[in-house]
C-alpha cells in the first residue's frame, strides 16, 4: 500500500445554516408579546491549514468526502440556535489547491496557513429580527442557506531549497543521506527511490533543504518512469543539482549525454528555465568513476557550469559541494528580501451595479440572475404565503419588476429566478411595489395570495382610487407608477390584525 501521496480530489460539504425560529411571547396577562423568534445557527466551515507534522495527502486518498457540521435552528425567547462547529483539515506545507477547471485557487506555503476550502451556509433570521414598524409580527422566518459543496484539486509541491535531479541509481539518495541527516532506501538497483525525500543541510551560517527527487529517464516528461509523476516537487527549488553517474556500467551512456537527455525532459516540463545549475560527478571513488571525471569536467565547464567531482561513499568533494549550495541559496534569500510585495488590488462593486440581471429568452420567458436574488429564493419558505409576499416585496424593492417591464415582460410571461435545481419558476404579474405594506393579513398569510379580491376592494376602498383597483385586480400596470404607503397601523386599527 502506498505511504506516499502528493495529489488527491477532495470533496467538500460545508454545513447548511440553521433555519429561523417563528414564535411569538405568550406571558399571563400578556397573549401576544410579540416576536421572539431566534436566528438560526452559521453552518460549519471547511478548512485546510497547514500543518508542519504532515508530510503527506494519503488521508484524504482514502477518505475523500468531508462534510462540515450545520447550524441548529433558532429558538423562542430570542434564542439564537448554535452555529456548527468548522472542520479542520490538515495539509502539508506546499499544498497547492486547484478546482475541476484546473484553476488554482490557492497556494499554501507556510505553517498555519489557511484556505477556507467550503464556506458555511448562512444561518436564517427569526421573526424577531424581521420585524418592523410595518410588519410588527411576522408569521414567517427564513430558511438557512446551504453550505457550499466543491470538488478540489489537491497537489504537493515539495518546499525546498535544492533539487537532485538524476538518472536512476545516480546516487542521488547517498549523497543525501550524506550531507544530511535524511536516511532514505539505498540500493543497487533502477527507481529505488519511490518518494521525494528532504533533507536539512548546514553550510556554515546557512541552513537550507534538498530534495532527492526519483529519478528522470528519458520520456520522464510524458509520464515515463516516475518523471511526471514527482516533477511538480522540483518546482519550488531556487536551484538544481544535477548528480551525473560517472561509474556506471551501462556502455551507452555517458555523463554529458544524461546532461542533456535530463535537461531536455526538464525544457519539456517547463517553467525551470531560469533555475541556477549546478553539476556533481559522483562515484569518483572508483577508478572508472575518477577517470570519467577528468575527461568530462573541462567540457562542462565550457558550457558555465559550475562542476564539483564528488563521491557521496567517501565524503570526498562534499563540503565545497554544500557551500556552493549555500551560495546560491544565500543569494537567492537576498534577492527575495528586497523585492517589493505584491499589491493588494481592491476593486469595489460599481455604484450602478443593481447586483442582478434579467434575460430576455426567444421563448418570451426571463431569467433573472444575481447572488442576492438567489440568496434570498433559497431563504424563502415557499409553505408560507407571508414568506412569498416578503420575497415578492424584496426583489420589487431591488428593481427587478422595473427591469422586468424594461425588457418586455408581460403578465403571464414564465420567469426564472436563480439557476439550477434551485431555481424557482413563476409566471409573472405586476404588482404595487412593497404592497405588503398595503395588506393587513393574519399571520403566515398574505392576502395577495389568499384573498385577491378582498385586499383589492379593502385599498379601492381606503385610497378611492379606481385606477389602484385596477393594479390589484392584474391587468395592465406600469411599475413606473409612483408609490402609494399607507400606515401599516392603520389598516391593523381597523382590521384589528397584529
Amino acid at each position: 500500500m502506498a505511504s506516499f501521496i502528493d495529489q488527491v480530489t477532495l470533496f467538500a460539504s460545508a454545513g447548511k445554516g440553521g433555519d429561523g425560529c417563528v414564535s411569538v411571547k405568550r406571558e399571563k396577562f400578556k397573549p401576544l408579546g410579540g416576536p421572539d423568534g431566534g436566528n438560526g445557527g452559521r453552518g460549519g466551515d471547511i478548512r485546510l491549514v497547514v500543518d508542519p507534522n504532515v508530510t503527506t495527502l494519503l488521508d484524504y486518498h482514502h477518505s475523500p468526502h468531508r462534510i462540515a457540521t450545520s447550524g441548529r435552528a433558532g429558538y423562542g425567547d430570542r434564542k439564537d440556535g448554535p452555529s456548527g462547529e468548522d472542520l479542520v483539515l490538515t495539509v502539508p506545507n506546499g499544498t497547492v489547491v486547484f478546482d475541476v477547471d484546473g484553476n488554482q485557487l490557492a497556494d499554501l506555503v507556510g505553517n498555519g496557513t489557511i484556505f477556507i476550502a467550503a464556506q458555511g451556509g448562512r444561518g436564517g433570521l427569526g421573526n424577531l429580527a424581521l420585524s418592523s414598524s410595518k410588519r410588527r409580527a411576522p408569521g414567517f422566518a427564513l430558511l438557512g442557506e446551504p453550505g457550499e459543496e466543491r470538488k478540489l484539486v489537491l497537489e504537493l509541491k515539495s518546499v525546498a531549497d535544492i533539487a537532485l535531479v538524476g538518472y536512476p541509481s545516480a546516487g542521488k539518495s547517498s549523497l543525501i543521506a550524506a550531507i544530511s541527516a535524511a536516511r532514505p532506501k539505498i540500493a543497487d538497483y533502477p527507481f529505488t527511490t519511490l518518494i521525494p525525500n528532504l533533507g536539512v543541510v548546514q553550510a556554515g551560517d546557512t541552513r537550507f533543504t534538498v530534495a532527492d527527487v526519483p529519478g528522470l529517464i528519458p520520456g520522464a516528461s510524458q509520464g515515463k518512469g516516475l518523471g511526471l509523476e514527482f516533477l511538480r516537487h522540483v518546482e519550488r527549488c531556487v536551484a538544481l543539482v544535477h548528480v551525473l553517474d560517472c561509474g556506471t556500467l551501462e556502455t551507452d551512456r555517458n555523463p554529458v549525454q544524461d546532461l542533456d537527455v535530463i535537461e531536455a525532459e526538464l525544457a519539456q516540463y517547463g517553467g525551470l528555465e531560469d533555475r541556477p545549475r549546478i553539476i556533481a560527478l559522483n562515484k569518483i571513488d572508483l577508478p572508472d568513476g575518477s577517470a570519467m571525471a577528468q575527461m568530462v569536467e573541462g567540457e562542462l565547464r565550457e558550457r558555465g557550469y559550475e562542476v564539483y567531482p564528488v563521491s557521496a561513499a567517501s565524503r570526498e568533494g562534499l563540503t565545497e559541494l554544500t557551500y556552493a549550495m549555500a551560495r546560491l541559496i544565500q543569494k537567492a534569500r537576498a534577492a527575495a528580501a528586497v523585492e517589493e510585495r505584491t499589491r493588494i488590488v481592491l476593486r469595489p462593486v460599481a455604484v450602478d451595479d443593481s447586483g442582478f440581471t434579467v434575460t430576455a429568452n426567444e421563448d418570451s420567458s426571463f431569467n433573472v440572475a444575481g447572488a442576492k436574488v438567489e440568496r434570498w429564493v433559497r431563504q424563502t419558505d415557499f409553505r408560507n404565503a407571508e414568506a412569498i409576499g416578503y420575497l415578492a416585496d424584496r426583489l420589487a424593492q431591488l428593481g427587478v419588476e422595473r427591469e422586468l417591464f424594461r425588457k418586455g415582460a408581460q403578465a403571464g410571461s414564465e420567469v426564472r429566478v436563480g439557476v439550477g435545481e434551485a431555481a424557482v419558476v413563476f409566471d409573472w404579474e405586476p404588482t404595487i411595489e412593497a404592497g405588503a405594506e398595503l395588506l393587513g393579513s393574519a399571520r403566515g398569510e398574505d392576502a395577495r395570495f389568499d384573498a385577491p379580491w378582498k385586499s383589492q376592494e379593502r385599498v379601492h376602498d381606503r385610497l378611492n382610487s379606481d385606477e389602484i383597483a385596477t393594479q390589484w385586480e392584474y391587468k395592465d400596470v406600469d411599475p413606473h407608477t409612483p408609490e402609494i404607503v399607507l400606515l401599516n397601523s392603520e389598516i391593523e386599527e381597523e382590521d384589528g390584525v397584529q
